[in-house]
């Protein structure tokens, strides 16, 4: 059999297997020894394909893309350094559960450490951030079901038990030019491989009924819902928690402050009240009950350490995992979060159980809102920027939140709303590259996507706009604009001022409206709360990119957030005090 029949039969398997399994889109970096991937899957009709040029946004794109529809999204490099560009994407997949298959072309076997160009060690490159790694035959005659097998079992491993990324390493020889006219390719005269059967993990009966006795034997609980995707949870937890009658401090990603579902339980401003020792005095808990990873909240992480001698904790994971960052004591429970709310609530009497517990939490979120919604001053500033855009974000749509600052302003002014609103972040690694590359990949679902991040973020990763001119893919993208990075001013460093500004502080000085024509979108800078909400009205009219820029003082940002703090334990001392 001659070289390009037998590559061509190999790859179109390959492709067509992926898309049996169930991969919808492709990104794809253009490259030469990727030629064999790249033409047949956009050769496929049944599999949408995109090019993005820059390998570290491509990554990142694919990683919004199943980020957003929960899906396996396949990356396709060339040989070299490319596939060195998909790392932090890779990363960012690993810890936050992310199903990606990474396809890297390479030069053949005999080419590797012989000084031959583009070809660098690509064997196992991406370590233990991958769920499977494996190096692919090169293609020869008779090797079209190996192929299928690889790629149905790089699925099966991306979405498995534990959902991330995959990587497989495939090289080709020359000529790498595939021939579409043959007989014998894509599903002709074999079976495609079946998608494995699985079921989602539940407690035994007895296991629950032993947790429901402990649980019923406590007098003031917590629910805490973190970070996590699975939108279906929402009125499996929020039953739960109405059966118990404790309140649940709901993550900003948590899925819990938007939509139709119950929220009468739910408490948005936890982070601020727990900034207050008075207050956390008012509200030690006998146990917390665990669902999704840390939440972002630091005042959360401490108090849990604080509070850990006499408090119970309890960790509810799908997946075989210990993540517990606070190092604390903690039962964990594998089992499906919505399965075991639902099995769990019904060993309790239904209806929604009442007591002062929670009608203490009820009555210290109402204060904390009050304050933290106060009518803003004229100066702009970053809370009430999230505010206003809460209420003009259209609904069934995104939030993307950038990491640093913006996803805390969303934690504390992004309050519970009816509309539908899914809201997503990276906060896998918590870093700030690819954020807006992410965002455009989650918009491609036809859902409204907006975009919240900080100046250096938006800098950080402003060639992830190429596919929005090229694609049209309609983005608001609200930049908080402090000319640097406002969260280190948190931090020590800032009473170090001989080397803060160059850095931390890291001013960019950048006219941003120039980057956004250079991408053909349409730029607006707010130096007024009109201007910002006329901004964005325009923004959610338009179909294509729309960058609206919030121009803040970075020195007065502390200040601004102290003060409402500072407001919050104060209402709260007064009527405390009051009742004692």
């Amino acid at each position: 059999m001659e070289h390009v029949e037998s590559l061509t039969k190999y790859v179109t398997h390959f492709v067509d297997q992926l898309v049996f399994s169930g991969v919808e889109h492709v990104v794809i970096s253009p490259g030469s020894r990727s030629t064999p991937l790249a033409m047949t899957l956009a050769e496929h009709s049944e599999i949408n394909h995109w090019v993005h040029l820059d390998e570290r946004s491509a990554a990142f794109f694919a990683l919004g893309i199943a980020k957003e529809q929960h899906k396996p999204v396949a990356l396709v490099c060339t040989s070299g350094t490319a596939a060195a560009n998909y790392y932090p994407a890779i990363v960012e997949a690993h810890y936050s559960r992310v199903p990606l298959l990474v396809l890297t072309a390479d030069r053949p076997h005999e080419l590797r450490d012989t000084g031959a160009p583009q070809a660098i060690d690509q064997t196992d490159m991406f370590g233990s951030y991958v769920r499977w790694y494996h190096d692919l035959a090169v293609p020869g005659e008779g090797l079209h079901m190996y192929a299928r097998r690889q790629a149905a079992r790089a699925v099966e491993e991306a979405v498995g038990n534990h959902p991330g990324p995959v990587h497989l390493n495939l090289p080709f020889r020359e000529p790498l030019v595939p021939d579409f006219n043959l007989q014998g390719l894509w599903r002709e005269g074999v079976k495609p491989i079946p998608r494995a059967l699985s079921g989602n993990p539940a407690l035994q009966e007895e296991v629950l009924e032993e947790l429901f006795q402990r649980l019923k034997s406590y007098e003031r609980g917590v629910i805490v819902v973190g970070p996590q995707s699975d939108e279906e949870l929402a009125p499996f937890v929020t039953t739960l928690a109405a059966r118990l009658g404790v309140p649940i401090l709901a993550d900003p990603l948590s899925q819990l402050r938007a939509g139709a579902h119950d929220k009468r339980n739910i408490i948005e401003n936890y982070d601020a009240l727990l900034k207050s020792e008075r207050i956390q005095e008012l509200i030690e808990p006998d146990y917390i009950l665990r669902f999704g990873a840390m939440p972002v909240s630091k005042a959360y992480l401490k108090w849990v350490k604080k509070i850990e001698t006499y408090a119970d904790h309890f960790i509810v994971d799908t997946y075989k995992s210990y993540r517990e960052p606070a190092g604390i004591t903690a039962q964990f429970i594998w089992s499906d979060p919505a399965v075991f709310c639902s099995k769990l609530s019904g060993f309790f009497l239904e209806g929604s159980y009442e007591t002062d517990w929670l009608e203490l939490w009820h009555k210290l979120n109402s204060t904390a809102k009050n304050q933290m919604l106060s009518e803003p001053e004229d100066q702009m500033n970053e809370g009430h920027a999230v505010v206003y855009l809460s209420e003009y974000i259209p609904d069934n749509s995104n939030l993307f939140v950038g990491n640093s600052m913006p996803i805390r302003d969303v934690d504390s002014f992004f309050m519970s709303t009816p509309k539908s609103v899914k809201v997503l972040a990276n906060r896998g690694a918590n870093g700030i590259d690819g954020v807006l590359s992410a965002a455009l990949g989650s918009s491609i679902s036809g859902h409204r996507t907006t975009l919240l991040l900080g100046d250096l973020s938006f800098y950080h990763d402003f060639n992830g706009m190429l596919i929005a001119k090229q694609k049209r893919l309609p983005l608001t993208i609200v930049v908080i604009n402090n000319n640097g990075g406002g969260i280190f001013s948190y931090l020590p460093q800032v009473n170090h001022p001989d080397h803060f500004e160059e850095l931390f502080g890291t001013p960019l000085d950048l006219d941003f409206s120039k980057i956004v024509e250079m991408y053909g979108g349409v730029h607006r800078k707010a130096e007024s709360w009109e201007d910002y909400k006329k901004a964005l009205a325009e923004s959610y009219g338009s179909d294509g990119l729309f960058v609206v820029e919030v121009i803040t003082n970075r020195e007065d940002h502390v200040a601004f957030h102290k003060a409402k703090w500072q407001s919050i334990e104060e209402s709260i001392t007064t009527w405390s005090e009051d009742e004692c």
